[in-house]
């Protein structure tokens, strides 16, 4: 019911934009949180934004200035715009939604099937 999209190789310094889109969900309604994970480690959570058009948003200390979630509840979308991009950034991407805002997994009930993010010069 999400799918996540617009991941791809950048170099270092690039930018991308990761886009979460829904079918049978208003996600207005959720909390979003794009996770991300590297092989072999924990999904991590990098940002979430809250209820409704003016959701709080949150990030990780490591891309707060560089990374951009938001909301397009016309389109029923959410973005994550990634710039600056680093090598430790490189990770599948994905979008989660669900009723509470929490960095856990456990806590969301609906997954995009990921997104691969590749920072490599």
């Amino acid at each position: 019911q999400l799918q996540a999209s617009g991941g791809g190789s950048v170099q270092p310094g690039g930018s991308l934009r990761l886009s979460c889109a829904a079918s049978g969900l208003t996600l207005e309604r959720y909390v979003i949180t794009w996770f991300r994970q590297v092989s072999g480690k924990e999904r991590e959570a990098v940002s979430t934004i809250g209820f409704g058009p003016d959701g709080q948003t949150y990030y990780i200390d490591s891309v707060r200035g560089r990374f951009t979630i938001s909301r397009d509840n016309a389109k029923n979308m959410v973005y994550l715009r990634m710039t600056s991009l680093k090598p430790e950034d490189t990770a599948v991407y994905f979008c989660a939604a669900g009723g509470q805002i929490s960095t856990y997994p456990i806590a969301y009930d609906y997954w995009g099937q990921g997104t691969l993010v590749t920072v490599s010069s």
